[in-house]
């Protein structure tokens, strides 16, 4: 015998049909939350090239939040079609996974449910994303390669250090090394970082524009490096540029 009475069970249908009319009137209306419409189409410009970023972040997480709310609505139609199809061949209000009665009140708050209790499934993060994502992964500003050997290309800690060189609102207390001699040592890294080159050499060994006639430029890199003994000195003479 169901442990559910055909009253109660005419109630949770009216429910469900209900909720079902009520989520597809939704999607419908609002055309499938703003979804069939392009960001640009929203925004009424060709290109928002020329738009502020916060712009452009607010209508990214719109958009974003559309993707959430019309996944969630799919998933909800799919349960109370599923409720639906198991009132029907007299199956509902029974757990699908250990065959044990639902109990009403469960039922009354969630009658799409097809689990008791003990056994509803941990909810899945969804892992949908808008397709701009795809260009923005990993989010360049927050990439530090250094810890990569073989990484000597231009990274998110590059990209700080240039702003950062223009100024900051740090003060000495936050800097990376403690008793700074000055601002321009608060900088990331300051004075470990070579500026405009990856290795030493490359700031005073220099060719024409053919790549012929290596020459060496004795400048302060070039003193630093033969100080710390990371190459011969040439058998010509010293001349410095600094």
């Amino acid at each position: 015998m169901h442990h559910l009475s055909q009253e109660q069970i005419n109630m949770l249908k009216t429910l469900l049909v209900d909720e079902k009319k009520d989520l597809e009137n939704r999607i419908s209306d609002n055309e499938h939350f703003g979804l069939g419409e392009s960001m640009r189409d929203e925004s009424g410009e060709l290109s928002p090239i020329d738009n502020h970023p916060g712009d452009l972040a607010t209508e990214m997480y719109e958009r974003e939040k559309d993707i959430a709310l019309l996944e969630r609505s799919e998933i909800q139609l799919e349960r109370i079609d599923a409720a639906l199809d198991h009132m029907s061949e007299g199956t509902y209000g029974i757990c699908v996974t250990c065959h044990n009665p639902i109990p009403y009140d469960r039922l009354l708050a969630m009658p799409s449910t097809m689990y008791c209790k003990e056994h509803c499934p941990q909810t899945i993060v969804s892992e949908r994303r808008p397709i701009e994502e795809q260009f923005l992964a990993p989010p360049f500003g927050r990439t530090s390669l250094d810890e990569h050997e073989s990484q000597n290309g231009f990274d998110g800690e590059d990209a700080w250090q240039i702003v950062e060189h223009w100024g900051t609102s740090n003060t000495p207390a936050m800097a990376e090394i403690p008793n700074p001699e000055g601002y321009d040592a608060m900088e990331m890294e300051a004075g470990d970082d070579l500026d405009g080159f990856v290795e030493p050499y490359e700031s005073f060994v220099a060719t024409d524009m053919f790549g012929k006639n290596v020459t060496v430029v004795r400048n302060r890199q070039y003193r630093k490096y033969i100080e710390d003994h990371e190459g011969d000195p040439l058998l010509e003479p010293d001349k410095h540029y600094d």
